[in-house]
């Protein structure tokens, strides 16, 4: 993890690469839980002997629940020491290149693309590339924007 001391430092930044966060295992159990507070049931994500039969050999998680573990990812990466809160603001482009299948580890990458001052902090974006262990290919890459408040 990276700590930066102030949120204006990030200004000399954008088009940098940050940081890289902790590895996060995706279990069946998480996909499960997933599923159960979605309601997304599909069999590719919950029925391990048919997805055994499927594309990918095994259950895969879904599409969401990888991205929504990008706040999670990304608490791992970077700390911003004079930031008192920050909110999720919007989501540019998410694309989910490859699947994640279940015990994977993922973690995520993150470049600063942008940089804008706002009344009491700054709104960020960032590109976000979740990749898997072990695969070349990303799972997804998403550019978020947030905004940061001192």
């Amino acid at each position: 993890m990276i700590r930066i001391a102030k949120l204006e430092g990030l200004q000399q930044r954008v088009g940098e690469e940050l940081a890289v966060g902790d590895w996060v295992t995706v279990d069946q159990p998480m996909i499960d839980k997933f599923a159960e507070a979605t309601g997304d049931h599909q069999w590719i994500h919950v029925d391990a002997e048919r997805a055994s039969k499927g594309p990918f050999g095994t259950t895969v998680a879904h599409g969401f629940l990888t991205l929504s573990l990008l706040p999670r990812l990304a608490e791992s990466a970077i700390g911003i020491d004079d930031v008192r809160m920050g909110v999720n603001y919007g989501l540019n482009r998410v694309r989910f290149p490859a699947p994640v299948p279940s015990g994977s580890r993922i973690r995520a990458r993150l470049k600063l693309l942008g940089y804008a001052a706002i009344d009491g902090g700054a709104q960020l974006v960032m590109e976000v590339t979740m990749e898997r262990e072990g695969s070349d290919k990303p799972v997804c890459v998403a550019e978020t924007v947030s905004r940061r408040y001192l």
